[in-house]
């Protein structure tokens, strides 16, 4: 990008890009620079330290593009990489004053505010490292404790999309039936489901061919988009470092023109070679 101070949106691999999709839509005025690290995607079954290690180099490569403001738009990453990124490294960093931003946040503080009310039975589906981590029960314990979750982890989703599963196939149909059913039989009351995994959307038709339509599916991408106009809002200092030009850049660690030629299914529109970069995060 020829822009030097667009929001960073990093991601294990192609999931960022529904939230990416909604920031566009609800910030369009806003330049963004999109980092998937496909060539080690899904990092759902990663170690913690290994997830933490990719973060920290994309988060690296992101902030020495220019960037003061990275959305980590992977739940993963922001289970098991944000809050030492955010504690550790930002203020001992050469520029304390960036930030990385998370999407677990964001989607609970939405829970609170739907179960203000009283109780609300909320299941959830996520990589296993999200789910292992706890964050989301962590999180609702402060910020929703209204909201009694049940979580399940669901490995298989990510990396089927990752390898552009998401048609209408027996296979990934199978798997999405399967995991459903064994978390409607731990939560049989459940309002909703939360997808804690940006991926996860991209399986939005299988997923409500498996549940009751009283069931309420939550995306994230809008939730997070919300979320940071708010954040803008609330802090004047990073809006004003922020370029807008409505300009979208992308890199990714494999190959551009798989990248492409996948991102038209996320993104809804065609995303030519021409502004995708193929980069390698090993010195970040």
């Amino acid at each position: 990008m020829s822009n030097r101070t667009a929001i960073g949106v990093f991601d294990s691999g192609y999931g960022g890009l529904t939230v990416l999709r909604e920031l566009q839509r609800i910030l369009p005025e806003y330049d963004y620079l999109y980092l998937g690290d496909n060539a080690r995607a899904p990092y759902g079954s990663h170690s913690f330290e290994l997830i933490y290690k990719y973060t920290k180099q994309g988060v690296n490569y992101l902030f020495q593009q220019g960037c003061p403001l990275v959305v980590l738009a992977c739940n993963t990453a922001s289970a098991r990489a944000l809050r030492q990124i955010q504690m550790c490294d930002l203020p001992n960093s050469s520029d304390p004053t960036r930030r990385v931003l998370g999407v677990i946040r964001p989607t609970v503080e939405y829970l609170g505010q739907r179960s203000k009310g009283g109780q609300m039975e909320v299941g959830l589906v996520a990589t296993e490292a999200t789910v292992a981590s706890n964050s989301y029960q962590l999180e609702i314990e402060k910020y929703a404790p209204n909201v009694r979750l049940t979580q399940k982890a669901t490995p298989l989703w990510a990396a089927l999309v990752e390898k552009g599963e998401i048609g209408d196939n027996a296979g990934v149909n199978y798997f999405v039936q399967r995991d459903l059913s064994e978390l409607q039989q731990l939560t049989p009351n459940m309002e909703a489901l939360v997808l804690a995994c940006t991926h996860y959307p991209m399986l939005l038709p299988r997923i409500k061919q498996a549940l009751p339509e009283h069931i309420q599916i939550i995306s994230q991408g809008a939730i997070v988009a919300h979320s940071l106009k708010d954040y803008l809002q609330r802090h004047p200092e990073m809006d004003s470092r922020l370029s807008k030009n409505g300009i979208t850049g992308y890199c990714t660690t494999e190959n551009d023109q798989r990248f492409a030629t996948m991102a038209d299914y996320f993104m809804s529109e065609h995303v030519t070679t021409e502004i995708v970069d193929h980069i390698s995060l090993t010195n970040y």
